[in-house]
């Protein structure tokens, strides 16, 4: 993660002053009176211990925190206005809470009376963010309050046109190394973003590593297709580090991400498909789009196809569409590798596509 120098010079401003008041203060403890002179000057022993305390945080304190301050920089900028409100309202919220338990923590004795009025402060605070940045959504609903649909804000329209909201698209793993979304986003179909969270990219990453030979080439053919996505992509591509904590599956992941942004998953995952539609999470299935979209074949239609291979059934013969689709041929095996003309006779719909049942 690239560091800001301005942000790395601001905290090492702070350590200077935060480490210098605290070697000052701590200085005061020290046996610096029996030392010769003039170490055992108050003056010299403050000055002496703030200014070491002082490099120490000057070194120290970018080191620990610079990464976080990063990160969460990155996260604010990531995030919508109302959201940010909503945090607001939620630490506020858990600061008052605190307040009203701060008279009767206060009764206690020594040293709970003293340490658990922070401890509740920092605690309520940090749920009360927790809580709002995770329900703020569902919240604001019950107030009628409007929210954007994402959690990505769209760049401003221009004055003649009306303000409109960005919709979301979170892209799974199979999806990408399959391949085909970036052929679909190409087209200019897709009207919102495709966001790919940092988990999902890190999926793919140990996908390429694998020591099988078949797995690593679809991990690299998935990171080829993000490469060409984030190119040729009409629709805007983001990548988040946003991690939902609670599980460490990336598909239970992608689902908690859908549920916080109300948005839909685009996958060709089965099992993916099945969960996140129990838990009320729409999903865009690119198998169920390509068949779809393929040709619309009528009985009594003629097609002029070449017949690839025999069929199951005797003297069948197996020829297949330019999108794919199957295509039965009765008594099609005497024309094994050539081209023919064929008139559809029934027409199948199945769970793995669709199916031509024709005769020469």
């Amino acid at each position: 993660m690239r560091m800001s120098s301005s942000l790395v010079l601001v905290l090492r401003i702070c350590g200077v002053i935060i480490f210098g008041l605290v070697g000052w203060v701590v200085s005061d403890l020290a046996p610096y009176a029996e030392l010769p002179a003039p170490l055992n000057s108050t003056v010299f022993f403050h000055i002496a211990a703030g200014t070491v305390a002082g490099i120490i945080g000057a070194v120290m304190l970018p080191l620990i925190f610079a990464a976080q301050l990063m990160r969460l920089i990155d996260q604010v900028n990531m995030a919508s206005g109302a959201q940010i409100i909503a945090d607001f309202l939620g630490f506020t919220t858990g600061l008052l809470i605190a307040a009203l338990l701060v008279f009767p923590l206060a009764l206690l004795p020594d040293p709970f009376r003293q340490v658990l009025p922070l401890l509740s402060a920092i605690f309520f605070a940090y749920m009360g963010v927790l809580i709002m940045n995770a329900h703020y959504r569902e919240i604001f609903a019950m107030v009628n309050i409007r929210m954007p649909s994402s959690k990505i804000n769209e760049p401003a329209a221009a004055p003649h046109e009306l303000p409109r909201q960005r919709e979301l698209l979170l892209l799974d793993t199979s999806v990408i190394i399959d391949g085909r979304i970036a052929d679909v986003s190409a087209t200019g179909f897709l009207r919102a973003d495709l966001v790919v969270p940092n988990f999902v990219l890190v999926e793919l990453q140990h996908v390429a590593d694998a020591a099988d030979s078949l797995r690593r080439a679809r991990g690299r053919r998935g990171l080829e297709v993000l490469k060409r996505l984030q190119k040729d992509s009409l629709a805007p591509v983001r990548i988040v580090d946003d991690d939902p904590v609670g599980s460490a599956e990336v598909d239970d992941k992608l689902v908690l991400l859908a549920k916080q942004w109300q948005c839909p998953i685009v996958t060709n995952d089965y099992n993916l498909n099945k969960v996140a539609s129990l838990q009320g999470v729409a999903v865009l299935n690119v198998n169920e789009l390509a068949n779809a979209v393929k040709s619309v074949v009528l009985p009594g239609e003629v097609l002029s196809v070449r017949v690839m291979q025999e069929g199951k059934e005797a003297g069948q013969g197996v020829a297949y569409l330019d999108d794919g689709t199957m295509v039965v041929i009765e008594d099609g095996r005497h024309y094994l590798n050539q081209s023919i003309n064929v008139t559809v006779t029934k027409v199948l719909q199945t769970a793995a596509g669709k199916m031509i049942f024709a005769k020469s």
